[in-house]
């Protein structure tokens, strides 16, 4: 079980960066620009001069938050990139390439668009561990380090970063792959993707029918993406196409549709992806990196195969961690962040999508038949809201906590934590028996709504 906040005694930066809704909270232009001097002051090292590649997805708040940053960075003495937008795994990938020092990536993810989030990653290309968050937030409360008016940093925008995105997801397949023969429908959620995951997929040969590629600010994964695949799953269906392929707002996310119009989650893309690195000998750590709220069913299959699946905290940068820690090359979360260490340093739902489709078209299968790897086990998840206090230290709540613990011992797991971003306790089951799993988890929240 887990029930520690895994943000606890940050005041700013969540699971994933800072988020917001845009013009209250945290998310104000005043605050990017303290941002953008905080972390250029924490990553302004050496005599060299210094440079931040910024991109964004497409919501309206964008252009300010952008603007906000361009400020906070230059002040400092910062030379920035602007790519305008394009996906999260982008930044991380043109950050590592152009040399920078620091990457941004504007987005909230698969948020509405009034909320807008601030996403930084080092000159590694990796998102910025604990510790440089927390450094970075201790210069949010002081003065910043202004440099003198001969030495502030210049701004400029770069026209080919998307034309380089797709060059580089496209060598995650092998020369020899193409995609002639396959109707596939991708869901751009509006976002920062929709423009080159279509191209990419099309330029290898797809016949590529397009949702969620028209976005006008605000409707960023409104009704479509990866959250919202409702659309996608009708179009699939009414196209007759091989498969959907579902991206969220800043396009590190992957949910697959299969031609039934099936919703295919995280562990099973993880489970393909996986049993067929592992099949040629290119899997590395000896099995898969997830978290905590992966299927159990996911666990067992890897052990079929003699592979272990090490479990994380939620967010994406704990499985990135622990991947790094143990030289794992595959890792991912239940709800579609696909980290392919071999050919990205973040989630890169455009490249997880890649790798299905090259299966796809190299197995001669259906892909209701090539995604369904394994049988999960019946899971629920459930979420309650609380007004204050820390309902999971309460003695009742412990208690029956507890009791389904023992309860499901041997033939199920359990889940409880603090979301990292609300007043919400997520409390999530999971077993062979789906009547006990619902039993038990409705027991838990009406412990948790009594003590909250």
């Amino acid at each position: 079980m887990e029930t520690k906040d895994t943000v606890m005694g940050r005041k700013f930066f969540g699971t994933d960066g800072i988020r917001g809704r845009t013009n209250s909270e945290v998310m104000t232009s005043e605050m990017a620009m303290k941002v953008g001097q905080s972390a250029g002051g924490h990553f302004m090292r050496g005599e060299h001069r210094h440079r931040v590649v910024i991109g964004k997805d497409t919501r309206l708040s964008g252009y300010m938050i952008e603007s906000a940053l361009v400020a906070g960075f230059t002040s400092v003495g910062m030379d920035v990139i602007m790519t305008g937008p394009i996906p999260t795994p982008a930044i991380a990938l043109l950050t590592r390439e152009m040399r920078a020092d620091l990457g941004v990536m504007i987005s909230a993810s698969h948020n509405p668009y009034e909320d807008n989030g601030i996403k930084l990653f080092g000159p590694d290309g990796f998102k910025l561990s604990d510790q440089d968050e927390m450094e970075i937030e201790k210069l949010l409360d002081l003065q910043p380090a202004l440099v003198d008016a001969s030495q502030i940093g210049r701004a400029r925008r770069i026209e080919d970063a998307r034309g380089r995105y797709i060059h580089a997801i496209k060598q995650s397949v092998s020369d020899e792959t193409r995609f002639d023969g396959l109707k596939v429908v991708v869901d751009c959620a509006n976002g920062a993707a929709y423009e080159v995951a279509p191209s990419a997929i099309w330029e290898l040969g797809a016949e590529v029918i397009t949702v969620g590629v028209n976005p006008n600010g605000t409707n960023i994964n409104d009704g479509v993406g990866s959250t919202a695949i409702e659309a996608l799953q009708a179009k699939v269906v009414e196209e007759k196409a091989d498969i959907g392929i579902a991206l969220d707002g800043d396009a590190d996310r992957l949910i697959v549709v299969d031609e039934k119009g099936k919703a295919v989650d995280g562990d099973q893309i993880m489970a393909l992806i996986a049993g067929r690195m592992h099949e040629k000998g290119a899997l590395t750590g000896g099995g898969v990196v997830a978290t905590v709220m992966s299927n159990l069913g996911l666990e067992r299959h890897l052990e079929s195969l003699g592979l272990t699946l090490e479990r994380t905290k939620v967010g994406d940068r704990y499985v990135l961690e622990r991947m790094k820690e143990g030289g794992f090359n595959v890792g991912g979360e239940q709800s579609g962040h696909m980290i392919l260490l071999d050919h990205a340093t973040t989630g890169d739902g455009s490249v997880a999508a890649l790798r299905v489709l090259s299966s796809l078209v190299r197995s001669n299968k259906p892909a209701s038949e090539l995604l369904h790897v394994f049988d999960p086990v019946p899971q629920l998840l459930k979420n309650v809201r609380y007004s204050g206090g820390k309902p999971l230290e309460n003695s009742n709540v412990k208690q029956v906590i507890g009791e389904a613990e023992e309860e499901l011992k041997g033939h199920g797991r359990l889940v409880i934590r603090p979301s990292g971003t609300e007043p919400v306790i997520r409390v999530m089951a999971e077993g062979d028996d789906s009547a006990q799993v619902e039993t038990v988890v409705d027991r838990i929240c009406d412990a948790v709504r009594a003590a909250a």
